[in-house]
């Protein structure tokens, strides 16, 4: 989408309109819930105003879209964090909630951040880790052996990513299939 290229300083205003359809300003095109979804995931500063009165209903939309995510999807809002959240609105407590999520979800990143790259530097120091990508490395070498050529199309799907690497692999056991059948003939 052209509205996630932008600087992400610039806020793309979002215009909903009687119809419940969402028009943005900045592609001057329609859209849908789920592109909004996709802006929010991709980090895109948006804010979603009634096309009548000019009044700011993101807090509305972005709670929509949750409402969507948790009726389509998988869920992720546990009942009892619902009970417990429903059970603040009126609390003298309620003001101090806002913040204190949102502080949550910060350290909560902060940590996800965290772990994933322990996760990834522990990798790499795991004798178990280093076991398998020796095994990957005889596996690729019995496969050239047996398949002549098969270095070389390893080459060239390289460049393509994973995606390519599961389709040579795939091509790698079709050969090795042709060359058993016809040994068995």
């Amino acid at each position: 989408m052209s509205e996630q290229t932008g600087s992400r300083d610039e806020t793309i205003v979002i215009k909903k309109y009687a119809n419940r359809r969402l028009y943005n300003t900045r592609s001057s095109s329609y859209i849908t819930l789920d592109h909004l979804a996709k802006m929010t995931r991709d980090g895109v500063d948006f804010k979603v105003l009634d096309a009548k009165t000019g009044a700011d209903i993101t807090h509305q939309i972005l709670t929509q879209i949750i409402m969507d995510e948790e009726t389509n999807g998988e869920q992720i809002l546990p009942v009892n964090f619902l009970r417990q959240l429903i059970g603040m609105y009126g609390n003298s407590m309620q003001s101090l909630l806002p913040e204190y999520l949102e502080a949550s979800m910060e350290h909560f990143r902060a940590n996800q951040a965290k772990l994933q790259k322990a996760f990834e530097e522990s990798l790499g120091n795991n004798p178990l880790a280093k076991l398998a990508q020796q095994n990957m490395a005889m596996f690729k070498a019995a496969t050239s052996a047996f398949i002549p050529g098969a270095a070389a199309e390893k080459a060239e799907a390289g460049a393509d990513a994973r995606g390519d690497e599961l389709a040579v692999l795939r091509e790698q056991m079709a050969e090795m299939q042709r060359k058993l059948d016809s040994l068995a003939r």
